[in-house]
């Protein structure tokens, strides 16, 4: 490919369609849902036309908060055609995050189910919104959420909770606005608008919205696929997560740009898994590497017919050689690729390709995509890195994002020159490919999820009892890392608090996953001279202390 496709993403389901009717697009094995390409478009139309019904628009911030649902893939669509933004919540979050990203965010329509694991997405809502169970759908107001106008349940049934339109009525709202207006609204719509905000966390703050483009996630997600080797012959098992990038453009986009047919698991279970991949066929498959693991050591793996796999991706984290090799060698995906990015950027930079060597492809994290620079600078200098010398990633191109959703501020700081700033330590050698080599920012990532320290930090600061608190990550054989909540607790007043008090506080008002693993209470912190606290040395000192500085 010569060029840059230019194209939105409601384009490109037109094109699909046209191209593809008959070959399967969106396949679930856990519900009746299964669609052509041409039947897909017929309900991302329906659907977009029911949500410009109750006044979804150009321009619109949609967020949705849910799991793999067909519903998701809908939305996404649907919302590109209309011009919308539509914002990615995770679902993990509890009222604490929800609250802040959805006020931040600017949203006007919430799409949403009952909950997932230990968060109730209802008495969530429910709570930011008191008169929502008395009013009509559309007629309530929230003091905390004043932009919020419409929640729309997604589950089944013949009603949704009070104050909440149900999913099933936006194809009856949907026959009373005419097709023009759904055309008008879609030829009103840019490449370079922005069409997804995905929140992640930096060192310092909460989270920031990052703004992509259709261009932005089109491109990338095309790209992400040829390297796999990606065509409309391909199925695509999907078990991780939507809201993230690595389920919204790693799998979405790079599916649906192929013409490839996507077969989603709602959240990862290893025998959804292995079930969807032996019943569908899946010629790919995409997953963290504690996924990878979590299939590969469960106990009925050698009664599944996996033969069918041929590729995927492993990412979201330090992938272990070890984990690679088994992926090869026991689910045959002997073209499993490796790539590397930030949601930032769209997300992906680098990708190992089908016909790299293996060991290429369980050593580096491959080379730069088309259209875009990739580099290693010196962090103090910004002077180039010489091959094989560590420094800062940093990437310009086509998939860079537009900015942080109003916060002008923290984009000029990652964004200098039109260089993207990663953030991460890599080095790259002389054939052009990279190796990540460490983080300069104190993210931490626990099987595959990012966890930034500041925002647990801010969090612990309001209990009562902890005077100074820093947020560390320390090695885990299973998850990479672990969270670990180094506190120094207020002198006298009441009784002392346990461990487990604090993982506790966190985890009633914070997603799972940031809930500390490990609490330790110290006298103070190692400082520098200036007086800053060496988060290096407190991860080693935090590590030896737990018994973990060998794992």
């Amino acid at each position: 490919m010569d060029k840059l496709w230019e194209i939105t993403l409601g384009g490109l389901i037109d094109y699909m369609a046209e191209k593809f009717p008959n070959n399967d697009c969106v396949v679930y094995t856990d519900r009746p849902f299964r669609t052509t390409y041409s039947q897909f478009r017929r309900l991302v139309d329906e659907t977009a036309k029911g949500l410009m019904s109750i006044g979804v628009t150009k321009g619109s911030h949609v967020s949705i908060w849910a799991t793999n649902y067909p519903e998701w893939i809908l939305t996404m669509f649907a919302t590109a055609k209309l011009g919308a933004v539509m914002i990615t919540v995770n679902t993990n979050y509890k009222i604490y995050e929800a609250e802040y990203l959805l006020r931040q965010s600017d949203t006007d329509t919430l799409i949403l189910i009952n909950g997932f694991k230990d968060s109730d997405y209802l008495e969530a809502i429910n709570e930011l919104v008191p008169d929502l169970a008395a009013s009509s759908p559309g007629q309530w107001q929230s003091v905390r959420l004043p932009r919020l106008k419409n929640i729309i349940y997604i589950e089944s049934g013949p009603s949704a909770p009070l104050g909440m339109y149900n999913w099933s009525q936006l194809a009856e709202f949907a026959k009373n606005v005419p097709d023009w207006r759904l055309a008008e609204a879609q030829a009103a719509t840019g490449i370079h608008d922005v069409v997804n905000m995905q929140y992640t966390s930096g060192t310092t703050g909460f989270p920031k919205g990052v703004m992509l483009t259709h261009y932005n996630i089109v491109n990338d997600g095309f790209f992400i696929g040829e390297s796999m080797r990606l065509t409309h012959r391909d199925r695509m098992c999907i078990p991780v997560p939507f809201f993230h990038c690595f389920g919204c453009v790693l799998g979405i986009m790079a599916g649906i740009t192929h013409g490839s047919t996507l077969v989603p698991v709602e959240h990862f279970n290893p025998l959804r898994v292995m079930g969807a991949v032996q019943e569908e066929r899946c010629t790919a498959l995409h997953g963290v590497p504690t996924m990878f693991i979590t299939i590969m050591s469960h106990p009925d793996f050698i009664t599944y017919d996996l033969s069918s796999l041929r590729t995927g991706i492993m990412a979201g984290s330090p992938c272990p050689i070890k984990v690679m090799r088994q992926a090869v060698d026991e689910m045959h995906m002997r073209e499993i690729t490796i790539a590397y990015g930030l949601t930032e950027a769209s997300p992906v930079c680098t990708q190992t390709t089908t016909e790299d060597t293996i060991e290429r492809r369980v050593t580096t994290v491959g080379r730069s995509l088309p259209f875009m620079e990739c580099k290693v600078v010196d962090p103090a200098t910004g002077e180039d890195c010489p091959e094989d010398v560590p420094g800062e990633f940093v990437v310009r191109g086509f998939n860079i994002m537009k900015g942080y959703y109003n916060m002008p501020e923290a984009t000029a700081q990652v964004i200098v020159d039109g260089w993207l700033h990663s953030g991460d330590m890599a080095a790259r050698d002389k054939d052009g490919y990279y190796k990540i080599t460490g983080r300069i920012k104190d993210m931490i990532i626990r099987g595959g999820e990012n966890i930034y320290p500041k925002e647990v930090e801010d969090f612990l600061y309001t209990h009562p009892q902890v005077s100074d608190v820093q947020v560390v990550g320390v090695p885990s054989r299973e998850y990479g890392e672990e969270v670990c909540a180094c506190i120094i607790l207020k002198k006298g007043g009441e009784a002392a608090p346990l461990p487990d008090d604090f993982k506790n506080f966190v985890r009633q008002n914070m997603a799972r996953h940031k809930v500390p693993r490990y609490v330790i209470f110290l006298d103070a912190f190692p400082l520098t001279a200036s007086g800053k606290v060496q988060k290096y040395r407190l991860r080693e000192d935090a590590a030896a202390l737990l018994g973990l500085a060998e794992e």
